[in-house]
C-alpha cells in the first residue's frame, strides 16, 4: 500500500514537473517571436493585416504578390537625411503606374517645391515595373515610402484580378463560349489593364488613411497627385494656406485643390479664392471626409465605371446629399500633361511626351505662395461635369471586380 501511494506522489510530480517545462518553453516560444517582431521593422504589422485578410474573400496571392505585401511594410527612406517632419505637415501621396517618362518630369517637378523636405512622400505603384522603382529609388530630396498593390492585376499574369485562361473577351456570350465573366452594361467583358485603375486607386485609398503605420494615426488632410502632374514651387505653401483657410473661408468645402476642376485652364487671376466642384488633379482632404467615402464602399464598388474620378463625380459625391465644394486660389499650383493614359502604359516606340520633354511655363509669381487671407470666396455653382444620373461608360461589370473591390473597403476594419 506504502509503495502505490509513493508511486502515485511520484507519478503527480512528474506530470507537475512536465506541465511546468511545457509552459516555460510556451512563454519562451512567444518572448522570441515578440522579440522578432519588435526588432523587425514592418513585421508586426504585416502579420497582424495579413492574418485579418485571411478572412477575406481575396485572390488566392502568387509568391510575387506576397513579397509586394511584404516591402508595403517597410520604413520609408532617408529618414537620416530628415529625421522629422514638420509638426503639421501634409502628406503628398504619388499615383502612378507605367510612364517612366511621366515620373521623371513629376519627381523632378517635386524635388523643386517650397517645404518638400518638411513632409512624408508615398508613392504608390500598380503593381511592379523595375525602371518607375529607379526613378524613385533616386528620390532624396524628402522621406519617400514605397508601396506596391499586391493584387493589381499586373502581378497575377495567368489568373484573376490578372487575365485567366478560361475569361470571357470582348463580347462573348458566357453561356455559348462556357466562359468566365460578367459583361458591362454595354455587353463588354473586363479588361484587366482597365479595371487596374480603379483597384489601384480604391487600395491606395484604404491602405493609407486606414492601413500605414505612417498614416493611419493621420487626421489632417493628405494630398493626392498622378505620375503627369506638374507640381509648381508654391503647390506645398499654397497648400498649406488652402488647408488653413478653409474652415474660416468655406466651411462647407471638403476638400483643397491645386488646380481648376476643367485641367485645360490655368486660373482666373483674380484677387479671390474660388470654391467650385472637387477636382482630380493635386486634391487634398482630411480623415473626416476619407470616412464619409468609405462609406460609400458600395456606391463606388459597384458603379458602372472603370474610372475612379468619374464615379466618385456620378455616385459617391452626389449620396452626401449636398454639393461637394473644394477651395483652391485663383491661380493654378499643378497641371496636367502628356497624351497617353493610364491604361496605355508606355512601351520602347511609345512616348508619352512630345520630344521627350515638357515645356511648362513657370512664372516668379509660382515660385512663392500666391494665397492671400484677406480674400473672399467666389463660388461656383451648378457646373458643368458628371452627375448624378450619368450612367457610367462601362467596363466594371464582373462580378469578381465589384467582390475584390469590396473587399479591399474591408482589409484594415
Amino acid at each position: 500500500m506504502a509503495n502505490y501511494k509513493n508511486s502515485r506522489l511520484k507519478n503527480a510530480a512528474f506530470k507537475r514537473f512536465i506541465s511546468v517545462v511545457l509552459v516555460t518553453l510556451t512563454v519562451v516560444s512567444l518572448l522570441i517571436v515578440s522579440l522578432r517582431i519588435k526588432t523587425t521593422p514592418g513585421l508586426s504589422e504585416s502579420v497582424v493585416i495579413q492574418s485579418g485578410m485571411e478572412k477575406l474573400n481575396l485572390p488566392k496571392r502568387n509568391e510575387f504578390s506576397i513579397q509586394l505585401e511584404e516591402r508595403n511594410w517597410l520604413p520609408p527612406r532617408n529618414m537620416d537625411l530628415y529625421p522629422k517632419l514638420a509638426k503639421d505637415h501634409i502628406t503628398i501621396v504619388l499615383y502612378v503606374h507605367n510612364r517612366p517618362q511621366y515620373l521623371q518630369v513629376a519627381v523632378k517637378s517635386l524635388s523643386n517645391v517650397v517645404g518638400i523636405s518638411e513632409t512624408l512622400l508615398i508613392v504608390s505603384h500598380d503593381g511592379y515595373f523595375e525602371e518607375m522603382n529607379k526613378i524613385v529609388e533616386g528620390i532624396k530630396f524628402c522621406r519617400v515610402k514605397q508601396i506596391f498593390a499586391p493584387y493589381s492585376p499586373h502581378v497575377f499574369t495567368d489568373s484573376f484580378p490578372g487575365f485567366s485562361p478560361n475569361d470571357c473577351k470582348g463580347k462573348d456570350d458566357a453561356g455559348k463560349k462556357h466562359c468566365t465573366g460578367n459583361p458591362d452594361q454595354y455587353g463588354n467583358h473586363r479588361s484587366p489593364k482597365i479595371v487596374s485603375l480603379k483597384h489601384h486607386w480604391w487600395w491606395m485609398m484604404n491602405t493609407v488613411w486606414d492601413g500605414l503605420k505612417e498614416t493611419r494615426g493621420h487626421n489632417g488632410h493628405i494630398l493626392f497627385i498622378e505620375e503627369d502632374h506638374f507640381i509648381f514651387p508654391n503647390a506645398y505653401r499654397n497648400l498649406q494656406l488652402l488647408v488653413s483657410l478653409k474652415p474660416d473661408k468655406c466651411p462647407d468645402c471638403y476638400a483643397a485643390n491645386l488646380a481648376p476642376c476643367d485641367v485645360s485652364l490655368r486660373g482666373e487671376g483674380w484677387d479671390s479664392l474660388i470654391a467650385e466642384r472637387m477636382g482630380n488633379v493635386g486634391y487634398a482632404f482630411n480623415r473626416t471626409v476619407w470616412r464619409k467615402i468609405h462609406r460609400k464602399a458600395k456606391e463606388f464598388c459597384f458603379f458602372d465605371d472603370y474610372n475612379w474620378d468619374i464615379t466618385m463625380w456620378a455616385t459617391v459625391f452626389p449620396s452626401f446629399g449636398s454639393p461637394v465644394y473644394t477651395l483652391r486660389g485663383p491661380r493654378t499650383s499643378a497641371v496636367h500633361f502628356g497624351k497617353c493614359g493610364l491604361h496605355q502604359g508606355q512601351g520602347k516606340n511609345n512616348d508619352c511626351i512630345d520630344n521627350g520633354s515638357v515645356n511648362i511655363q513657370v512664372d516668379a509669381t509660382d515660385m512663392v505662395a500666391n494665397i492671400r487671407p484677406e480674400w473672399d470666396v467666389e463660388v461656383y455653382e451648378n457646373q458643368q461635369g458628371y452627375k448624378a444620373g450619368f450612367k457610367g461608360w462601362g467596363g466594371w461589370g464582373d462580378n469578381r471586380d465589384h467582390q475584390l473591390c469590396f473587399s479591399f473597403a474591408q482589409m484594415y476594419h
